[in-house]
């Protein structure tokens, strides 16, 4: 019997019953989607359907995803921490006040966040 194009591919079947069944697996995942990916996910999904479907049918979209994930991440780390130098928000502030850290560091985070979504998920 000739093979077909699956087992031509290197693709196997197994019996179950009377039936022959093609081995499936989906190929593994290495790199994590964080929350960042996720984000520019449903933001291309929405407004961006050309590119969504271009990434997910050549089987790009989760390497794509997780590279916008680690520049996010990335990118939010560095500019909180350059935000708080520029607002003079220090370690010895944070002993003396915690309020009052807690505060200023929350509002860093979301100026940091702010511009992520700018100008990294939602373009």
């Amino acid at each position: 019997m000739e093979k077909s194009l699956f087992e031509r591919m290197g693709g196997t079947y197994e019996m179950r019953g009377d039936y022959r069944l093609p081995c499936l697996a989906l190929p593994a995942e290495e790199k994590p989607v964080g929350v960042w990916g996720q984000r520019h996910l449903r933001y291309i999904r929405q407004h961006r359907k050309t590119l969504y479907t271009a990434l997910w049918m050549g089987g790009g979209l989760h390497d794509y995803l997780a590279d916008i994930d680690r520049q996010a991440e990335e990118m939010f780390f560095q500019l909180v921490k350059n935000y708080a130098q520029r607002q003079g928000i220090t370690e010895q502030l944070k002993t003396e006040n915690q309020m009052e850290w807690v505060g200023r560091m929350n509002n860093c985070k979301a100026q940091a966040e702010e511009v992520i979504l700018a100008e990294l998920i939602y373009v």
